[in-house]
């Protein structure tokens, strides 16, 4: 059980790649857990696509949008790219316009954990061209791309810091990421809530 809080604490977003490919049964390992995942009203609304092609993968980078508060240094260099993404699609004939959101958040963060207990970094994007996406992968209009979950063996090491006064994370003068977060005493109530 420590093991898995420690995987859930560690985790971080990750924007820089190793070359290495990931084998194709981890990504099909990957998207069992997120079909695993809890979904409203069990419609199942969620399918996805592996895109581990590496001209595929070079045609969809252009349309992702990377690490805005510190643009354009969180953008992957061409040898810090993922070497697959996994593209999230809601079959929007099936869903809940509703609740098909939090569908997405359980399969998706099911994928990260996974993933980063296997020595994988992720980072999941929503600031995506979605049309340009459907448009290359040939995606039917009934299904929506909703996200795109880029993965890649972790180049670097983000570090947590003390949440301040703003949510911006940056790179130090190394090019070390950090990433401000809330403390648990902040946001944690008993019973009910209190200042």
């Amino acid at each position: 059980m420590e093991e898995i809080y420690k995987i859930i604490t560690q985790r971080r977003t990750i924007r820089k790649f190793k070359s290495k490919k990931i084998p194709l049964n981890i990504l099909k390992k990957l998207i069992n857990c997120a079909r695993l995942a809890p979904s409203a009203g069990n419609l199942q609304p969620l399918e996805y696509i592996i895109v581990n092609d590496k001209k595929l993968c070079a045609k969809i980078f252009p349309y992702l949008r990377w690490a805005v508060y510190i643009h354009p240094k969180g953008t992957p260099s061409f040898k810090e790219r993922p070497s697959s993404y996994i593209v999230v699609l809601v079959d929007i004939e099936k869903a809940n316009k509703e609740y098909f959101p939090y569908d997405v958040g359980a399969a998706v963060e099911n994928i990260l954990i996974f993933a980063w207990s296997l020595g994988i970094g992720s980072c999941w994007m929503k600031s995506i061209d979605k049309d340009k996406i459907a448009k290359i992968l040939k995606v039917p209009s009934h299904i929506m791309v909703d996200s795109v979950i880029s993965l890649g063996f972790k180049a670097e090491s983000p570090i947590i810091e003390k949440f301040k006064d703003s949510p911006r994370y940056w790179k130090d003068e190394k090019g070390i990421l950090h990433v401000p977060k809330r403390e648990l005493k902040d946001i944690l109530h008993y019973n009910y809530y209190h200042r």
